[in-house]
């Protein structure tokens, strides 16, 4: 059946979005047209004030509304401590375990090869230039544990170890190939708090 090209459109636009298919596109297409207009206005307001309004931290690139985000901001977190992350959604999962009061470095992914993302693709140079202008001492190496994220993991490893910094990796727990995201707070707190040292 085809749609109206208003419709369609919306449709189409929907399911673009990840994880969305084009079932799930149509249901959310016929609900927006059902729903109050107030209520589909507030959900394009603020998917325009996002865009315009939310940027990445130029310091840690997590996300931020201002200069910098909200962490970097806090003069109660521990600066010499770095959690290396390679999305702004695992500071989220990070947070919830209330087991790190450091500061975080977002690489924006993982090391992969295949997809041609490699060294350069990823926020690495900005994390070295971190290390000597904040006085980093431990580097917690909290990339997800699959594939792509170990293989980060290794390659960061080999290149911070020679400079002097600690570094360490989260304890088991976690499942292999699963994503920091969907861990629950105690597994995530309890590898936090095992972490260890890794060898380059």
């Amino acid at each position: 059946m085809a749609y109206g090209a208003l419709l369609q459109a919306l449709i189409d636009e929907l399911g673009r979005l990840p994880g969305i298919g084009p079932k799930s596109a149509q249901r959310i297409a016929f609900h927006l047209l059902k729903v109050a207009p107030e209520d589909a206005l507030r959900l394009s307001e603020a998917i325009v004030a996002v865009k315009e309004k939310v940027t990445l931290c130029p310091r840690c690139f997590n996300v931020a509304e201002g200069t910098l985000c909200d962490v970097c901001l806090d003069p109660r977190r521990d600066a010499t401590v770095l959690c290396v992350v390679e999305d702004p959604r695992d500071i989220v999962a990070v947070e919830k375990t209330q087991e790190f009061r450091g500061r975080y470095h977002v690489l924006q992914g993982a090391l992969n090869p295949i997809e041609g993302v490699g060294p350069d693709q990823l926020r690495i140079r900005e994390l070295l230039a971190r290390l000597d202008d904040e006085g980093v001492t431990e580097v917690i190496l909290c990339t997800n544990p699959n594939l792509e994220g170990e293989a980060t993991a290794m390659y960061l490893a080999r290149m911070l170890k020679p400079l002097g910094v600690r570094v360490t990796r989260l304890a088991s727990g976690l499942p292999v190939g699963g994503d920091l995201e969907y861990a629950d707070e105690l597994t995530l707190g309890r590898a936090l708090e095992g972490r260890r040292e890794v060898d380059a």
